[in-house]
């Protein structure tokens, strides 16, 4: 088992949980009004006067055989509009109840 968490611009909220969906994923975890700043490049995500957009995020727990089909979604949707911003981590899951 694996998890995923996935931060983004606010403004991919239908397509992030569009593309966990098309994968048959149907379990998620969402935050709204997530802040933050790239470590790369890209602007702040603060939520206030001067950067005004937030980002959002999403965990899900999700089966070995789903993450390279929803990653290569979510690279497709970064790719799309890369001045959005969007990261995607995936971590083993040794244990859950």
């Amino acid at each position: 088992m694996k998890a995923i968490f996935v931060t983004y611009n606010q403004a991919f909220n239908d397509e992030i949980v569009e593309v966990l969906e098309q994968n048959g994923q149907r379990g998620f975890t969402r935050w709204n009004e997530v802040l933050g700043r790239g470590g790369v490049d890209g602007e702040p995500h603060y939520g206030n006067h001067a950067w005004p957009v937030y980002n959002q995020a999403v965990l899900s727990m999700l089966e070995d055989d789903k993450v390279a089909s929803i990653l290569a979604g979510l690279k497709e949707k970064d790719e799309q509009y890369p001045d959005l911003g969007l990261r995607a981590y995936v971590w083993d899951i040794e244990n859950s109840i």
